[in-house]
């Protein structure tokens, strides 16, 4: 799957930066339509990525709509249930079409999909800088293990992820600050197998501004994490401050220690790898779309979900959206652009409600009424549900104005 990248080539007609869900989304849809697509991704695949690995319901509508959904299936553990856990205890139970796939092999499977559909996968190969010439970007500079090499395009597509390098060196930065920062870990217990079935969301006064997760992997394993947003802020004359000094290993001890699960988990549990953190781009802020020869998609773009911090099924949308853009904008590059911007805008009104929803993290006890009116009123669990398959506003929900409106269904 990866090609090694001395034979990389000197030209091609799309350059995907970044062979994640959204670089491969993207190239998977424009291979298949017959253009020229070279992949490439800074490390060789397989390779780990920090994430909750938690396939919720935007991300099979979007597998789905790629082809790839029963091979992703065939290796994920399917779930049935998200578990909301309040900081009093009250637990609801929320069904929804779920499952749980470790990164290393989801991206994987969806980057030897684009390999199978003509794309061409180069790695390791990092991206250093934009070509331009009469200020349209027409290639980019790549760097190898042991060369610099120079690949032109008609078009560049920036799927780099949350670390804001390649940004800054494509000159589409507008914030340098992650949205949000998260830590989780790999942990085997054989005993706990049975006994967590659910992906767990749990809200505590000391997990805020955050929460904690414990999703099953199946066979055994489970993925633990922790999570806050908006978790940076700038200093006054720069720099950047952590909200509330927050240390998210200090939050992951205080999960593990406050959620029963959790704690049992790793009472005789086995670790797999270390822990491991990653920042988080948030609600399609922080980076310009596009700049003349260049697109921004998936978590470079923004794509990840404020108040959960779910990010593979928009970063498959957005990539999507971006292969599309380029073919129905063809050579015609302010269509091009015109078209993908139309196509984030339509998809922003949606991000806006999930930053409102992300109240609930920073005042936990909004969880305690919700989970406790949901436990007396089916009702409420039907919306929660709906909150997932993306036919509910989480705002009605976990907002403060929400929240009062409980009390009258």
């Amino acid at each position: 799957m990866n090609l090694p990248s001395e034979l990389l080539p000197a030209s091609c007609d799309v350059l995907v930066v970044g062979a994640g869900p959204a670089g491969s989304a993207t190239a998977i849809e424009l291979a298949r339509e017959g253009l020229d697509v070279v992949l490439v991704d800074q490390h060789a695949f397989p390779r780990d990525k920090v994430c909750g690995d938690a396939l919720i319901p935007d991300s099979h509508a979007a597998l789905q709509r790629l082809g790839v959904l029963p091979e992703v299936m065939a290796r994920a553990q399917s779930v049935s249930h998200v578990g909301c856990v309040a900081p009093r205890g009250g637990r609801v139970d929320v069904p929804g079409r779920l499952a749980v796939l470790p990164r290393k092999v989801l991206d994987a499977l969806l980057c030897e999909a684009a390999v199978l559909a003509g794309a061409r996968m180069y790695a390791p190969l990092r991206f250093v800088e934009p070509l331009v010439e009469f200020d349209r970007v027409v290639g980019a500079r790549l760097r190898g293990r042991d060369a610099v090499r120079d690949v032109r395009c008609r078009w560049v597509v920036l799927a780099t992820g949350a670390v804001p390098q390649a940004l800054i060196s494509a000159g589409v930065c507008e914030r340098q600050l992650p949205s949000g920062i998260a830590l989780r870990g790999y942990v085997r217990n054989p005993r706990m197998a049975g006994r967590i079935g659910t992906l767990d969301i749990v809200w505590h006064k000391a997990l805020r501004p955050g929460y904690g997760w414990l999703f099953p992997c199946g066979e055994g394993l489970f993925n633990i994490g922790v999570g806050v947003a908006q978790s940076h802020t700038a200093r006054p004359g720069g720099g950047t401050a952590k909200r509330g000094d927050v240390n998210l290993r200090d939050l992951f001890d205080t999960f593990t220690s406050l959620h029963a699960p959790a704690r049992d988990l790793m009472a005789d549990g086995e670790w797999e790898g270390e822990l491991k953190g990653a920042p988080l781009r948030c609600s399609l802020t922080g980076a310009a779309f596009s700049r003349p020869g260049l697109l921004v998609t998936g978590e470079a773009a923004g794509s990840t979900y404020s108040f959960t911090g779910e990010g593979i099924g928009k970063a498959l949308e957005t990539g999507m959206l971006c292969a599309e853009a380029i073919i129905v904008g063809g050579d015609d590059d302010a269509m091009t652009r015109s078209d993908y911007a139309s196509r984030l805008a339509r998809l922003k009104p949606r991000f806006d409600l999930y930053e409102r929803a992300n109240q609930v993290n920073a005042h936990p006890w909004l969880a305690d009424l919700l989970v406790w009116r949901a436990r007396k009123n089916p009702r409420i669990v039907e919306r929660m549900a709906g909150v997932l398959e993306e036919t509910s506003n989480p705002g009605n929900l976990v907002s403060l104005r929400g929240v009062a409106r409980l009390f009258t269904l």
